[in-house]
């Protein structure tokens, strides 16, 4: 984590920055806040600043706002004053830790303020195949385009790429492409020079400069501007930009990755996505499944979630309950792992119990999560009635008909549940769902998923 200190190098200051330093954060200086937003403008990025409260953080954040610079801010003080603390609160700090330091304090308000523990976790096997070919090309330089669903952890995987790459210890820098609107972007991305524009008071660095070195992440790059596209294939082909209003080109040295939740080969298909830039960007694909097609993640997930805002809340360890982890590996999870990770925070704070049970697992509308029927002996006769029914009925039949048949039967046994259908047929859920696709193309009804059951 990038830690930018804000205000006059006191005894207990310095001392707060080694503490800091020693919790593994790189430490840059400044002593004003005019000075801390120039040298976040000109690139030298943060992912924090601390800031003695008795400068004026409200201005401090008003001037990165105009600069659409975002960074969280702590404000700390010698032998605080509760008013001043509050004021700084009030002004937009995050946090306040108290002069003189201690350790643990300023380990705990970094981690919970940056928010930079996202670690790579899965058991499932179709997860763990995507983590397995994400260690084979980290070390290179190659593009990467990271795909799937909103909330299965594109970004988690980009920062895992970014940390098993030999650019490790240089900047890591995300652009939510969705998030800023087209006219922003360009400066955004590419920075601009003093008076290139209405506003451009002074040059901005923008985030291709600012990873140099590193790793730039192009969050949702299936909503950049056409226009957009075609100077970011030119940055990626020659390694130079353009800064907005520049009259001369900046070399950069950067490796980057992108996201999509869309299918950006249709997008090629529609016109709306560069072909020359999908195929510069695409040079590897770490398609994420979705959470319901990875079940052995559910409960990992779970139990990591459930220790990580135990801690953040100060709130005693309790154990998830049995029937609510029946529960968890039941439900579709259509929000993916932002959904679980979400309904496992109100977990901690509904739970009353001594285990998390499953009324406190709720859905954003405060609905629990639905009952689902024991699993076992009921799916194994289910199938074996479906076995017992197609044993009369195939004689005469061809081998892909049978096969059509069993699948189709046993799904609907399973109330459309392709987890324990795979299971029961002795098939990955893969293979399962790309004969569903086939039986669909042709015209077929595929059953679907009833409440608390895993699709496809």
């Amino acid at each position: 984590m990038r830690l930018l200190v804000v205000g006059r190098l006191s005894g207990q200051l310095s001392a707060a920055v080694k503490m800091a330093m020693d919790a593994g954060a790189k430490v840059a200086h400044v002593e004003t806040v005019t000075q801390a937003t120039d040298a976040l403008r000109k690139g030298q990025g943060a992912d924090l600043l601390m800031v003695d409260y008795e400068l004026d953080i409200g201005a401090l954040i008003e001037a990165n706002e105009r600069e659409r610079i975002h960074v969280s801010v702590v404000a700390c003080g010698v032998n605080p004053d509760p008013r001043k603390a509050a004021q700084a609160i009030t002004a937009g700090a995050k946090e306040f830790i108290p002069l003189p330091p201690d350790a643990e304090l300023i380990a705990a308000v970094l981690s919970a303020v940056a928010d930079d523990s996202r670690p790579m976790i899965s058991h499932d096997p179709a997860m763990q195949s995507v983590i397995r070919l994400a260690d084979q090309v980290s070390a290179s330089d190659a593009s990467i385009m990271i795909t799937g669903e909103s909330g299965v952890g594109k970004e988690v995987m980009a920062r895992y790429v970014h940390e098993k790459s030999k650019r490790a210890q240089k900047p890591f820098i995300s652009v939510n492409c969705a998030a800023i609107p087209d006219n922003l972007l360009e400066s955004e991305l590419f920075g601009h020079e003093k008076g290139a524009f209405t506003g451009a008071m002074a040059r901005r660095i923008g985030k291709f400069e600012e990873a140099d070195g590193g790793t730039l992440l192009l969050d949702e790059i299936s909503e950049m501007d056409a226009r957009l596209q075609a100077k970011l294939l030119r940055a990626l082909q020659e390694r130079v930009i353009d800064r907005v209003g520049g009259a001369k080109p900046v070399p950069v040295n950067i490796r980057v990755l992108a996201t999509s939740n869309r299918n950006l080969v249709q997008a090629v298909k529609d016109g709306v996505f560069r072909e020359d830039l999908l195929y510069r960007l695409n040079v590897i694909n770490l398609a994420i499944p979705p959470l319901r097609e990875r079940p052995a993640d559910i409960l990992v997930l779970s139990e990591f979630f459930v220790k990580k805002y135990s801690e953040a809340n100060g709130i005693p360890l309790k154990p998830i309950g049995l029937e609510a982890k029946r529960r968890l590996q039941a439900h579709g999870w259509p929000g993916n792992v932002r959904e679980l990770e979400n309904a496992m925070h109100r977990a901690v704070l509904l739970s009353a119990g001594s285990e998390i049970d499953a009324e406190a697992i709720r859905l954003p509308d405060g609905q629990p999560l639905n009952p689902v029927a024991p699993i076992g002996m009921d799916y194994i006769n289910r199938a074996a009635q479906a076995a017992e029914t197609a044993a009369r009925t195939f004689v005469g039949s061809t081998v892909a008909e049978v096969e059509q048949k069993l699948i189709l039967d046993t799904l609907s046994h399973c109330l459309g549940n392709r987890t324990h259908a795979a299971n029961i047929l002795g098939i990955s859920i893969r293979t399962l769902r790309n004969k569903l696709n086939e039986y669909a193309s042709q015209g077929l009804s595929i059953p679907a998923p009833q409440s608390g059951a895993s699709a496809a």
